[in-house]
C-alpha cells in the first residue's frame, strides 16, 4: 500500500470525524437552547448552565479535536493538493449525521450536490498527484523566502483583516437595527467569515505539511 493511500485513508476518517464533531456540538448548543426555552415562561430568570456542562459538546470537541489531530497526520504521508481537496468528503458525511444526529430533512438539491463531489472525489484520487517531495530545512526557507511567496502572504494578511473588519462591523449593524438592515450585510456577514476561515486554513494546511 502506497503512502499517499494511506495518507487519504487517515485524511477521510479525520474529515469524517470532524464533520460528526461539529454536528454534535451543533447538537449541544441546541439542547441547552430547548432547556432555556422549556424552563423559561416569559420571566427570563432561569440561566442554563454552561454548554461546556453538556456531554453531547464535550464528546463533540473531542471528536473535532481527534480529527483535526489526523488530518494533522495525514500530511506526512500524501500531497496537500490531494488531502486538501479530499476535505470534502465532509460534505458528504454531513448528510449522514444531520439526519441522524441532528434530525435534518435532507433536500434532493443537497443530494444532487453531495453526488457531483462525490464523484468529483473519485476523479481526484485517480487521476491526482500522488507525489510528495521532501525538501530540506533550507529549501523550504528560500521558498517561503520567495518575493513572491511574501507578496501573497502580504495580501492575503490585508484580506483577512478587511474580511475581518466587516464581519465585525456587519455583526454590529444586525444586532443593533435586526429589523431595518437591508440584506447586503445579511450575504456579506456569513461571505467574509468564510473568506476569513478559508485563509487561514490554508495557511495552517500549508504549514502542517511543510512540518
Amino acid at each position: 500500500m502506497g503512502d499517499w493511500i494511506i495518507g487519504a485513508l487517515i485524511n477521510i476518517v479525520g474529515s469524517v470525524a470532524i464533520n460528526f464533531g461539529t454536528n454534535l456540538l451543533k447538537l449541544g448548543h441546541d439542547q441547552r437552547e430547548k432547556l432555556y426555552s422549556s424552563n423559561n415562561q416569559g420571566d427570563g430568570k432561569f440561566v442554563p448552565k454552561s454548554v461546556m456542562y453538556f456531554q453531547t459538546w464535550r464528546i463533540g470537541i473531542l471528536f473535532f479535536a481527534v480529527g483535526n489531530c489526523l488530518n494533522f497526520m495525514s500530511f506526512a504521508y500524501a500531497a496537500q493538493s490531494l488531502l486538501a481537496a479530499l476535505g470534502s468528503i465532509q460534505f458528504v458525511s454531513n448528510i449522514a449525521f444531520a439526519y441522524v444526529v441532528l434530525n435534518k430533512t435532507i433536500s434532493v438539491k443537497v443530494m444532487v450536490a453531495t453526488t457531483f463531489i462525490v464523484f468529483g472525489n473519485v476523479f481526484l484520487v485517480s487521476f491526482g498527484n500522488h507525489q510528495s517531495p521532501v525538501y530540506t530545512p533550507e529549501q523550504l526557507i528560500a521558498k517561503y523566502s520567495n518575493l513572491v511567496f511574501v507578496l501573497y502572504c502580504m495580501s492575503l494578511v490585508f484580506v483577512v483583516a478587511l474580511s475581518q473588519y466587516l464581519y465585525r462591523s456587519g455583526e454590529t449593524i444586525l444586532s443593533d437595527n435586526a429589523k431595518d438592515t437591508s440584506t447586503h450585510w445579511r450575504t456579506l456577514l456569513p461571505f467574509s467569515y468564510a473568506i476569513v476561515s478559508g485563509a487561514i486554513g490554508s495557511c495552517s494546511v500549508l504549514f502542517a505539511k511543510s512540518l
